[in-house]
Protein backbone atom coordinates (compact mmCIF):
# COMPACT_ATOMS: atom_id res chain seq x y z
CA UNK A 1 0.00 0.00 0.00
CA UNK A 2 1.55 3.44 -0.93
CA UNK A 3 1.49 6.08 2.35
CA UNK A 4 -1.38 7.63 2.60
CA UNK A 5 -0.66 11.20 1.98
CA UNK A 6 -4.28 12.58 2.87
CA UNK A 7 -3.04 12.40 6.48
CA UNK A 8 -2.53 15.87 8.08
CA UNK A 9 1.15 16.74 8.03
CA UNK A 10 1.81 12.75 6.53
CA UNK A 11 5.81 11.78 6.69
CA UNK A 12 7.78 8.59 6.33
CA UNK A 13 11.13 8.90 8.20
CA UNK A 14 11.93 5.02 7.65
CA UNK A 15 10.44 1.81 7.06
CA UNK A 16 9.47 1.53 10.24
CA UNK A 17 8.66 4.86 11.55
CA UNK A 18 6.05 7.56 10.42
CA UNK A 19 4.79 10.87 11.49
CA UNK A 20 1.39 13.42 11.28
CA UNK A 21 -0.30 15.33 12.42
CA UNK A 22 -4.09 15.03 14.09
CA UNK A 23 -5.73 11.35 12.79
CA UNK A 24 -9.13 10.54 11.70
CA UNK A 25 -10.92 7.58 11.82
CA UNK A 26 -10.35 7.18 7.80
CA UNK A 27 -6.12 7.73 8.78
CA UNK A 28 -6.47 4.93 11.27
CA UNK A 29 -7.66 2.21 8.77
CA UNK A 30 -5.08 3.73 6.67
CA UNK A 31 -2.55 2.91 9.33
CA UNK A 32 -4.00 -0.53 9.57
CA UNK A 33 -3.73 -1.37 6.37
CA UNK A 34 0.00 -0.18 6.28
CA UNK A 35 0.34 -2.71 9.14
CA UNK A 36 1.42 -0.08 12.05
CA UNK A 37 2.06 -2.16 14.94
CA UNK A 38 1.57 1.07 17.77
CA UNK A 39 0.84 5.00 18.01
CA UNK A 40 2.04 7.35 20.12
CA UNK A 41 -0.10 10.51 20.51
CA UNK A 42 1.45 13.75 21.62
CA UNK A 43 -1.50 15.69 21.63
CA UNK A 44 -3.93 17.30 24.70
CA UNK A 45 -6.72 15.08 24.59
CA UNK A 46 -9.28 17.91 24.99
CA UNK A 47 -7.99 19.87 21.59
CA UNK A 48 -10.41 20.02 19.54
CA UNK A 49 -8.98 18.44 16.75
CA UNK A 50 -8.47 15.31 18.74
CA UNK A 51 -10.14 12.45 17.88
CA UNK A 52 -12.08 10.95 20.38
CA UNK A 53 -11.79 7.08 21.55
CA UNK A 54 -8.17 7.23 19.72
CA UNK A 55 -7.21 4.17 21.97
CA UNK A 56 -9.87 2.03 21.53
CA UNK A 57 -10.56 2.85 17.49
CA UNK A 58 -6.86 1.90 17.36
CA UNK A 59 -7.33 -1.07 19.75
CA UNK A 60 -10.21 -2.32 17.03
CA UNK A 61 -7.97 -2.76 14.57
CA UNK A 62 -5.21 -4.77 16.56
CA UNK A 63 -2.79 -1.21 16.88
CA UNK A 64 -1.23 -0.91 20.17
CA UNK A 65 -1.49 2.71 21.87
CA UNK A 66 0.50 5.39 24.14
CA UNK A 67 -0.26 8.70 25.03
CA UNK A 68 2.20 11.40 26.09
CA UNK A 69 0.34 14.50 25.97
CA UNK A 70 2.85 17.37 25.88
CA UNK A 71 0.95 20.69 26.73
CA UNK A 72 1.90 22.78 23.40
CA UNK A 73 2.67 26.30 25.72
CA UNK A 74 5.27 24.29 28.21
CA UNK A 75 7.20 21.27 27.05
CA UNK A 76 9.49 20.19 29.28
CA UNK A 77 12.23 17.91 29.91
CA UNK A 78 10.25 15.35 31.57
CA UNK A 79 7.73 15.39 28.13
CA UNK A 80 10.80 14.60 26.58
CA UNK A 81 12.18 11.60 28.65
CA UNK A 82 8.74 10.61 28.53
CA UNK A 83 8.66 10.31 24.91
CA UNK A 84 11.70 8.86 24.47
CA UNK A 85 11.07 5.69 26.77
CA UNK A 86 7.82 5.44 24.83
CA UNK A 87 9.83 5.52 21.46
CA UNK A 88 12.87 3.07 22.91
CA UNK A 89 9.55 0.84 23.90
CA UNK A 90 7.15 0.60 21.79
CA UNK A 91 6.80 -2.07 18.74
CA UNK A 92 7.57 -1.04 15.07
CA UNK A 93 6.06 -0.16 12.84
CA UNK A 94 5.48 2.98 14.44
CA UNK A 95 3.44 6.08 13.83
CA UNK A 96 3.25 8.66 16.07
CA UNK A 97 1.29 12.39 15.93
CA UNK A 98 -0.37 15.40 17.54
CA UNK A 99 -2.37 17.81 16.23
CA UNK A 100 -0.45 19.35 13.04
CA UNK A 101 3.22 17.07 13.77
CA UNK A 102 4.99 19.95 15.91
CA UNK A 103 5.13 18.40 18.86
CA UNK A 104 6.69 15.42 17.39
CA UNK A 105 9.07 16.99 14.93
CA UNK A 106 10.62 19.06 17.67
CA UNK A 107 10.79 15.70 19.99
CA UNK A 108 12.31 13.66 16.95
CA UNK A 109 14.93 16.24 16.45
CA UNK A 110 16.17 16.18 19.86
CA UNK A 111 16.05 12.43 19.72
CA UNK A 112 18.04 12.00 16.05
CA UNK A 113 20.60 14.32 17.34
CA UNK A 114 21.27 11.65 20.27
CA UNK A 115 21.35 9.19 18.22
CA UNK A 116 24.48 10.64 16.22
CA UNK A 117 22.21 12.41 13.09
CA UNK A 118 24.18 15.53 12.25
CA UNK A 119 22.55 18.49 13.22
CA UNK A 120 21.41 19.70 9.83
CA UNK A 121 19.55 16.64 8.57
CA UNK A 122 18.31 16.18 12.14
CA UNK A 123 16.95 19.82 11.51
CA UNK A 124 15.91 19.63 8.08
CA UNK A 125 13.47 16.56 8.84
CA UNK A 126 12.12 18.54 11.52
CA UNK A 127 11.71 21.82 8.72
CA UNK A 128 9.29 19.64 6.75
CA UNK A 129 6.73 20.63 8.86
CA UNK A 130 7.95 23.58 11.36
CA UNK A 131 10.60 25.82 12.23
CA UNK A 132 10.33 27.21 15.83
CA UNK A 133 12.85 29.55 15.79
CA UNK A 134 11.35 31.06 12.82
CA UNK A 135 7.26 30.74 14.00
CA UNK A 136 5.09 33.35 14.86
CA UNK A 137 2.79 30.67 16.42
CA UNK A 138 2.83 32.14 20.34
CA UNK A 139 3.88 29.22 21.91
CA UNK A 140 7.23 28.55 19.41
CA UNK A 141 9.70 30.29 21.85
CA UNK A 142 9.33 27.44 23.64
CA UNK A 143 9.76 24.79 21.58
CA UNK A 144 12.86 26.69 20.26
CA UNK A 145 14.04 26.12 23.72
CA UNK A 146 13.03 22.74 23.84
CA UNK A 147 15.02 22.04 21.24
CA UNK A 148 17.99 23.86 21.80
CA UNK A 149 18.36 21.81 25.01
Amino acid sequence: MADPEQITAWQRLGPALTTSGALSEGDIDALAALGTAHVINLALATHPQSLPDEEALLAARGIGYTHLPIPFDAPDDSHYAAFRAALDAAPRPLHIHCIMNWRVSACLYRWHREQGMAEGEARALMARQWQPEHSDHPDAAAWAAFIAR
